[in-house]
């Protein structure tokens, strides 16, 4: 056989074993699929709005009830139907300025004496659950979140004071704030509508600070947090008490002579009406 005749031969050969060799190459292989990947898209939310974002308050207000109304979407069907989801509903006041003091008795009177300032402080605090606090999540996950009126971080000015009574005085502080309405909770003031919808009611004292107020609401699912919503509620002054207020704070000094001159006045006259002859 020549040369020339070899070389064609190999060639052939070459050719006809190729497609085997990349058929066996193949063999094994998954086929990618023409369907699109599927996203998990079943992630729940919360989203809250309040029935007001304004409560004028007068000299007859003696407290009130805010309703705030929201929704969970996304809601797993199941889990619903089991009672699974719980919120927690908050109505933080505007944050101040606090200072504590404490009373000793000395020489027979009671005198301020020790005291603590503290920065930062929520002026009000009110919380509205689906059920009892310890049924929802534990108490790690409160403090995480700063959840509750015992969780709230509540600053010294003093960072280098003594640890213990700082302590002292800011669980003083809260028992001040609750004995007069301002921190409070309401165990079951959250009710779901439906599966989806739920509406919460949250008191406000008839002490309630002005300012801007902020309403948030956590959803958990069997216990872990899963997502938060805000809003927020302005209170201010209304009628003749709120034109007092904003003469007192805008012109201070003539706020001062004429509530000496007030005093001096009533005092005559109730001197001049009660005057024995």
């Amino acid at each position: 056989m020549t040369r020339a005749a070899t070389a064609a031969l190999f060639l052939i050969l070459a050719s006809a074993a190729a497609p085997v060799a990349a058929q066996d190459s193949l063999e094994g292989l998954t086929p990618l699929s023409s369907e699109p990947l599927q996203q998990n898209t079943s992630r729940e939310a919360i989203q809250i709005g309040l029935s007001t974002n304004r409560v004028e308050i007068t000299a007859d207000f003696d407290g009130a009830d805010l309703t705030i109304f929201g929704s969970v979407e996304n809601i797993d069907p199941q889990v619903a139907r089991q009672g699974r989801y719980d919120v927690v509903v908050v109505l933080e006041g505007p944050a101040r300025e606090v200072v504590v003091r404490r009373k000793d008795r000395v020489l027979g009177m009671w005198i301020n004496m020790a005291s603590e300032t503290f920065v930062n402080v929520p002026m009000s605090y009110s919380v509205a659950t689906t059920r009892m606090p310890q049924d929802i999540t534990d108490a790690a996950s409160y403090k995480r979140l700063s959840l509750g009126a015992d969780n709230l971080h509540i600053e010294p000015l003093d960072r280098e004071g003594n640890p213990v009574t700082i302590d002292e005085f800011r669980s003083a502080l809260r028992d001040r704030k609750a004995a007069s309405g301002l921190f409070n909770m309401r165990v079951g003031g959250v009710e779901f509508l439906s599966q989806s919808l739920f509406r919460a009611s949250l008191p406000l004292s008839p002490s309630v600070p002005v300012g801007t107020h902020k309403a948030r609401a956590f959803l958990f699912k069997n216990g872990i947090f899963i997502s938060e919503s805000s809003d927020y509620l302005t209170i201010v002054k209304a009628g003749f008490e709120q034109t007092i207020y904003r003469f007192s704070s805008n012109h201070g000094f003539a706020y001062g002579i004429l509530a000496t001159a007030l005093a001096v006045l009533t005092g005559w006259l109730g001197r001049v009406v009660f005057r024995k002859d």
